[in-house]
């Protein structure tokens, strides 16, 4: 009957806005006069939530002959390890990431103290002289545009170090292109 078990793939993007050209345009213009600057530019986002444990993953890892790496027989939650958020920060200049994990939601709280430990323990030694930081995200989840928690946390810790952050949005649909 020429029919075969096929798994979906993620081809349709909904609709295209006409400004879509426009507004990748501004954001990579305003990362280029940033960088031109010597002033960090970061791009963030909250990946898929992991078990915490020794479970099974897709992919292969070299192993000696006839010792797999033994892993959980059920993929079920850890009750005391929980699952990890992994939020990542990229450094567009240095090509250098900062992924902080949490084993809590993925909040705007969250969100923002990744970007606080990134530049603490990175962002600072690498632009000594910034006084603003641009970030970019998708427009939604923790880091939303629309999230208003997110915009409190950020403007407090712009006072808190002392500098301007702007933060730019993909639009819709997008952010998978990063």
């Amino acid at each position: 009957m020429n029919y075969v078990f096929t798994a979906n793939r993620k081809t349709e993007e909904g609709g295209d806005h006409p400004d879509r050209d426009e507004q990748f345009n501004h954001i990579n213009e305003t990362a280029k006069e940033y960088i031109g600057n010597n002033q960090p530019v970061i791009s963030v986002d909250c990946k898929k939530k992991e078990n915490i444990g020794n479970f099974k993953n897709n992919g292969q890892e070299w192993e000696p002959v006839g010792e797999p790496q033994k892993v959980e027989v059920y993929d079920f939650v850890d009750k005391e390890k929980g699952k990890g958020a992994p939020y990542g920060v990229y450094d567009l200049k240095n090509n250098e990431a900062w992924v902080n994990v949490g084993i809590s939601c993925d909040t705007a709280q969250f969100a923002v103290e990744s970007i606080r430990i990134w530049w603490n323990n990175m962002g600072q030694d690498r632009y000594p002289n910034a006084n603003r930081l641009l970030i970019t995200a998708d427009g939604g989840g923790s880091n939303g545009s629309r999230n208003r928690l997110w915009k409190f946390e950020i403007q407090k810790l712009a006072n808190e170090l002392g500098m301007d952050i702007a933060v730019h949005h993909y639009p819709p649909g997008t952010s998978k292109w990063e």
